[in-house]
Parts: structure tokens; sequence; C-alpha cells
């Protein structure tokens, strides 16, 4: 039931890192899950996203959102305002960020580059009339929105998702103690948290996933195959994706004489790379590259997909997924799924439940899982029916934004 508007009389300001991505949907389906239920956002991009392609629902949030550059003449003057009206304030949030992030050469040099529009950030939420501040990924946006709370005094929140946690942990504590509340994606984030923070933060730190919207998606009925397995992967390609794994279990399927078509949507630092490899193992014909897709396209791509594949794997820099939001558009659809038994991705796919899982790395047991399905269309459908239920039950963006929203 949506929540009445009278329980909400203030607004929420969103921080995040780039506006608007094409691969952080789970932050744009939020916000508009959240007006759905009549909470007004106001949008605080750090950076502005310039990409190809962008979703529809993106531009009317994109054309109100509050870009700001590094410095201008507006930034000047907000940060002489706060400075000249209490200095002390001023300074301790300055020197808090300086010391918070210093020995990490990217943490420390963003920090201090968004240091100035997010002091700008705080005058325009103040004018306002903004209520609260959430930050999706404590690295960069928690700071900013740590900032902006320190000088206004509005209270703030953050989502941690994955690497954003994973790999820099700085300044977490200072965040996670100074936040009403704290928000993460898995029990596995939720963990780690406490673990890092002291197990005073329990309480303060909620599980709640990211979600999708199974009516916007398409429902799987056929699950018998037309000639070949049709396999799909909607990630960035980067080296947490797994796509090279990928690629070497589809070279094993091919060895057996299994058919079958693989479809890559994404972009990402790693696209040539892995282009490469399909080629030196003689397996084009057999590839698509779509690059990156608007949501109703990836929607076409999934109707027609007889399995989709995630195969994540930490990093050595100790990047790790979430819950990706991929995987939970696939399970909502019907498609039955091969992913990864890492962090928080069991909490979504239940092995030979609601999904396969296999080891990260692991190319050959990436292959037998494929080839299972490829055998036998009774636990594709039995698979497919089961992890839609999941989803439906666990993982809907309705559910979960009214969650937040009590929060709020």
């Amino acid at each position: 039931m949506p929540i009445p508007k009278k329980l909400f009389p203030g607004k929420i300001a969103y921080i995040m890192s780039r506006f608007p991505k094409l691969t952080e949907t789970f932050i744009l389906h939020e916000i508009l899950a959240l007006e759905k239920n009549n909470v007004a956002v106001e949008v605080f991009p750090l950076l502005r996203e310039h990409q190809k392609t962008s979703h529809p629902e993106a531009l009317r949030l994109t054309q109100s959102a509050h870009f700001l550059p590094f410095i201008s003449l507006p930034i000047f003057a907000a940060n002489w305002f706060f400075f000249s009206r209490n200095p002390k304030a001023y300074l301790y949030v300055l020197a808090e960020i300086i010391k918070g992030t210093f020995g990490s050469v990217n943490f420390f040099v963003g920090a201090i580059g968004i240091f100035p529009k997010s002091v700008r950030f705080a005058y325009e939420m103040q004018t306002l009339g903004i209520t609260h501040i959430h930050a999706h990924f404590c690295t960069h946006p928690a700071v900013a929105a740590l900032i902006a709370h320190r000088l206004t005094g509005i209270p703030f929140s953050f989502t941690a998702h994955g690497s954003d946690l994973h790999v820099e942990r700085r300044m977490l504590a200072e965040k996670v103690n100074a936040a009403a509340f704290v928000v993460t994606v898995s029990d596995f984030n939720k963990a780690v948290i406490v673990n890092e923070c002291g197990k005073i933060v329990h309480e303060k730190v909620h599980v709640i996933h990211c979600g999708v919207d199974v009516t916007q998606l398409p429902t799987k009925s056929n699950w018998s195959l037309e000639g070949s397995l049709s396999i799909l992967s909607v990630a960035s390609f980067e080296e947490v994706k797994g796509h090279k794994f990928l690629v070497e279990a589809c070279r094993i399927l091919a060895h057996q004489g299994i058919q079958f078509r693989c479809h890559f949507v994404g972009e990402g630092p790693l696209f040539q790379a892995i282009v490469n490899q399909v080629s030196e193992l003689g397996l084009k014909d057999m590839f698509h590259f779509h690059g990156g897709l608007a949501r109703d396209e990836v929607i076409k791509l999934l109707a027609d997909a007889d399995v989709f594949v995630l195969a994540s794997v930490p990093t050595k820099q100790g990047k790790r997924e979430g819950i990706p939001v991929s995987l939970m558009e696939a399970m909502g659809s019907g498609v039955p799924v091969v992913a990864s038994n890492l962090s928080g991705i069991p909490e979504l796919v239940q092995h030979k439940v609601s999904g396969l899982l296999v080891s990260p790395q692991d190319s050959v047991s990436l292959a037998n899982a494929l080839e299972n399905y490829y055998q036998s269309e009774e636990l594709r459908e039995e698979i497919g029916r089961s992890g839609k239920q999941q989803v439906v039950e666990q993982f809907d963006l309705e559910k979960n934004a009214i969650k937040l929203i009590e929060l709020f």
C-alpha cells in the first residue's frame, strides 16, 4: 500500500557517484519507487555521466538533477557562507575528511576534489528544505553526505553495495557512527560492517535488498530449446564480473559438441580483451557483443534467453559483488541462472532451488552447470519458476522501497 504523503512533508536528497549511469539502474528505480509512494526526491550526483545509451526513465531526473562543476562562483560563495558563519565547524569537517582519507591516493584526491561542491550541496539542500540525505555507495557519496550533515545538521544515511565496501573502508566507522542509519544489500555485507565498526552498530545497520519490478519484466512460459542454448550475461566488462571464465566455459561446451549462442551486454575496460579471447578460441560465430543497451532492449534479450550467467570473481584489489540486480531481473523473468557462490549472491540464488551456484573462477563447474540446463527442460522450468518466486517474495522493488521509507 502506498504511504500517504502527509507522513512525508519534507524532501529526500539522493547523492550518488554518477548519474544517469546505465549500470546503476537500481538507484534510478529506487528513486522512482519512492516517488511512486509520494516521497519527494532531489538528485545530487557527484559527476554527470555522459554515455551513448541511457534509460528513458532517467531523462526527467537528469533535467532536474543538481549537477555542479568542481569549482565555480556559487560553490565559492557557499564555502564562504559556511566558513564565515561558523569557521570552527567548517574547518573541523575539512580536517576530518583530510585525516580520514589520508593514505589512499584515490580516496584522498577524490574526497578533496568533491569537498567544495559538497559544501554547495549542503547550501542548496538547506535552501530546498531537505529533511534527510541518502547516499548510494559508502565511498565518496557517503563522504559528501557526511560533509552536508556536519554543516547543516540534516540527518543522513547511506547504502553499501559491493566493491565500495570491500575495497576501501577508510572512514567507514566515522560515517556509520554519524549516520542516522545504514543500509546494505546483504547479510554478508552487514557482517563486514559490524566486524569493522563493532557490535555497537549492529542495530543501526539494516539489510534491504535492491529490488526489481517483476511486472515490468517478461514472463517466461516456454522452457524448451530451439536447437541451441541461448546464454545471456549482462554485466560491465570488469574483472569482478568474470567474463573470461564464462568464455572458457563456453569453449568447453563447444568441445563437447553442445550447441549454444552467448550474448554479452555491457561496456567496460575489459571489453576488447574479451572480444580477443573469443576470437583466439575460434568462437566468434557463437558470441554476440551488444554493447550497452537500454532496459527495454535487455528485456527483449531476457525473453529469448534460455539461461542467464554471471561468473563473478573476487579481485586482487578486493572487489566483490553485492547482490547483482541483473541476476534479480533474470530470475524475476523466469530465466534459470548460473552464478558464483560469492559474497551476498547465495542470499538470492539458492543452489539447486532458485539457480545453480558454482565456485568463482571454476570454468569447468560453470560448463557443467550449463550442460545440465542444456540436457534438461525439466530443470530449466523448475529452476526458472522457483527463481521468479524467490524474487517476488524477497526482492520486490515496491516492498523494499517501503522498508526504506519507513527508515526515512
